[in-house]
């Protein structure tokens, strides 16, 4: 059979599967991320029918996919809004940083995979999924409630980590100097301020430039530059991913919402060719060894993200009840933690570090959505066990303090 032929089938059936799998995720009420890396694992290599004619495209469509996800992030703030939260939620941010990267990077270290790899998981189990806790939030209605913010500056403060961290691990992981991966640092520090200060000052000049009536117009704008953008900041060796961050925080208003709504399929596509790219290079057989220090990995990251959104919301004066949504929202791990492990798989230094970020991935990717709706009724209900019933019962028609306390927000 001619090989066109076969790529067609073979990436048809790609597209296809990834559908039904999208479709039973939705049935099912749970992100179909774990869905897609399992697939990966099934047509990969020791998987039940490895590709071969499609894989180039599918690895090329993989990058895009990475490009994409970022950009809508960038999409979803304001170049302000990120100072904002600079200003403001930055020791949410430092806590969070101490409390998720330092369990990835000490498990690195014990297993022996030394400090490149110690730093790539470090990455892997800090950044939360923010399209998972999206979707959570929105599924839950809890949008409105008073702990969004808090999350969402949480999720804000990790994006723009990334800017730093990408530039980071990517000259890490590519063996450079200590004055060259300075050299790149600083390029990227500088390109993403300089970004920053271009969007707060020109931001509208700029939307006013990119802005069309015409969907098609506004889109391949968008796109393209972003793509442009992307691959000169990977000439640079500075993350494309970072490039394409930056794009997205530049454009605003109903620039930024008009793309939004018209790259949102496209970035839905390309993410799932990326999750299924990552699979396709993981080998099964590979998994179960780690699966262990996986699972205890993701378990003791999740307890420490509750933590965390506890802690920054109790900052925030947000009711207990607030605190413990705020920090179950928190650990769903997904896009984020497979890119940065996609990159150290890539640059081969670690054989066993793909399979245990899949594996972990896997685990938190299906439990977020779970602490999400459960950690604050299991921790009052704990609470309650613990704490001694009174000896008085109020009056008839009495209200007690802690119900005339309890705030909106806190409504179900």
């Amino acid at each position: 059979m001619h090989s066109s032929a076969i790529f067609l089938i073979e990436f048809g059936a790609i597209i296809l599967g990834l559908g039904l799998l999208g479709r039973l995720a939705g049935r099912l009420q749970f992100s179909p991320i774990p869905l897609y890396l399992l697939a990966g694992l099934a047509f990969g290599e020791g998987g039940l029918l490895p590709l071969g004619a499609s894989e180039e495209f599918v690895a090329i469509g993989a990058e895009i996919g990475v490009i994409l996800l970022l950009l809508m992030l960038g999409l979803e703030y304001t170049a302000s809004d990120l100072v904002s939260n600079l200003k403001t939620q930055y020791p949410a941010g430092l806590v969070d940083m101490a409390l998720n990267a330092l369990p990835g990077a000490a498990l690195a270290l014990l297993l022996g995979w030394g400090p490149v790899a110690a730093v790539v998981l470090a990455g892997v189990t800090w950044i939360s999924s923010s399209g998972v806790i999206a979707k959570v939030l929105g599924d839950l209605g809890r949008l409105g409630n008073r702990e969004t913010p808090v999350i969402l500056s949480i999720l804000v403060l990790e994006d723009l980590a990334m800017a730093v961290y990408l530039p980071i691990i990517t000259a890490l992981l590519a063996g450079v100097s200590l004055a060259t991966g300075s050299v790149t640092l600083a390029i990227a520090l500088g390109v993403a301020g300089l970004v920053l200060f271009v969007a707060v000052r020109y931001g509208r000049v700029i939307s006013r430039f990119v802005s069309s009536d015409d969907p098609e117009k506004l889109l391949l704008v968008v796109l393209g530059l972003t793509l442009l953008v992307a691959g000169l900041a990977q000439q640079l060796q500075v993350s494309a991913a970072v490039g394409a961050f930056l794009v997205g925080i530049a454009l605003s208003g109903e620039v930024a919402e008009g793309a939004h709504n018209l790259l949102a399929p496209l970035r839905d596509l390309f993410a799932a060719v990326f999750f299924v790219f990552f699979g396709l290079h993981t080998d099964p057989q590979s998994i179960p060894p780690v699966i262990l220090p996986a699972f205890a990995l993701a378990v003791v990251t999740a307890l420490t993200k509750i933590a965390t959104g506890y802690w920054a919301a109790r900052r925030a004066g947000i009711s207990p009840k607030g605190r413990w949504r705020a920090g179950g929202t928190l650990v769903a791990r997904g896009e984020f933690s497979i890119v940065i492990a996609g990159l150290a798989v890539t640059a081969g230094i670690e054989p066993d570090l793909g399979p245990l970020a899949t594996a972990y991935v896997l685990v938190l990717v299906v439990l977020g959505p779970l602490t999400a709706r459960y950690t604050e009724p299991i921790a009052l209900w704990l609470d309650s066990r613990r704490t001694p019933a009174p000896d008085a019962v109020p009056a008839q028609g009495a209200t007690p303090a802690a119900e005339t306390l309890e705030p909106v927000e806190d409504r179900d």
